[in-house]
């Protein structure tokens, strides 16, 4: 049956990022399509919350509290995935983020902060993967590598540079590493439009602020995660089994931001 590509039953997964927001829901559902699942980020308790709704769905969660910006930290995640479940099928790199800023403001460090935080991060926990996703693939299927990154990394909008640039980055950076990883380890991206998590909590409760973006977005609502977490099991099991090196935009068909922050003129 066609539902059955969809299932990555007996596979393990490592998703950053996985407190709360698009992370957990990306590791809820990853579990409720049959993968155990490794997940950090900073807060023990909300990777409590995450690991027992993992564990509802009937799989394995193993929860690494950890200040992912730490290179090495990020990188162990792969080992933590074999040696508690004895391989590792799937990175979901969703650690990431910029605070806006106008131009002026935007000072070379946070250029360099947010380059390293949205892709250095990744890197380095997808080259620690790499000999785990490639014995894995030897067992029967490919390696997946999912990237989250973000509308604004395609689209222009004031306040966005550090964030923006950064997330156009990480979308260049997995086409070419899924040239480099190919044909075994598939990497692809999902580009995140205005979606309710905590990020956006300042917005979803402000009906001027939540009006705005959802007259600014041609399906007329803001994203929910578990819609950000439907792409990413998509990508990961054999239903997006021919996709490599690919950005799927997952953003209520926006072309250009929908939140002004209000920068004016220099």
């Amino acid at each position: 049956m066609i539902l059955d590509l969809f299932r990555v039953t007996g596979r393990v997964a490592v998703v950053t990022g996985a407190g709360r927001g698009i992370g957990a829901a990306a590791a809820v559902a990853l579990a409720q399509a049959g993968a155990d699942v490794v997940i950090s980020a900073r807060t023990a308790d909300q990777l409590a919350g995450v690991a027992g709704q993992v564990e509802a769905a009937g799989r394995k969660a193993v929860a690494v509290p950890a200040d992912l910006s730490d290179l090495d930290a990020a990188a162990g995640l792969a080992a933590t995935a074999v040696e508690e479940f004895g391989r590792l099928d799937i990175v979901v790199n969703n650690v990431g983020g910029a605070m806006p800023r106008p131009f002026m403001a935007t000072k070379p460090r946070h250029l360099a902060d947010a380059f390293g935080f949205n892709v250095a991060v990744a890197h380095s926990l997808t080259r620690a993967a790499v000999p785990h996703l490639l014995a894995a693939a030897d067992d029967g299927g490919t390696g997946s590598v999912i990237n989250i990154t973000s509308t604004v990394g395609r689209v222009a909008g004031r306040g966005y540079l550090a964030y923006g640039t950064a997330k156009a980055a990480l979308a260049h950076y997995t086409r070419l590493a899924a040239a480099d990883l190919a044909p075994r380890i598939r990497v692809n991206g999902i580009a995140v439009g205005a979606v309710a998590t905590s990020a956006l909590e300042i917005v979803v409760t402000d009906d001027n602020l939540r009006g705005q973006m959802e007259r600014a977005t041609p399906l007329g609502r803001i994203g929910d995660p578990e819609e950000v977490a439907a792409a990413v099991v998509f990508l990961a099991s054999p239903a997006g089994g021919y996709i490599t090196g690919k950005i799927l935009e997952v953003d209520g068909g926006i072309e250009q931001p929908n939140l002004d922050l209000g920068i004016p003129d220099l």
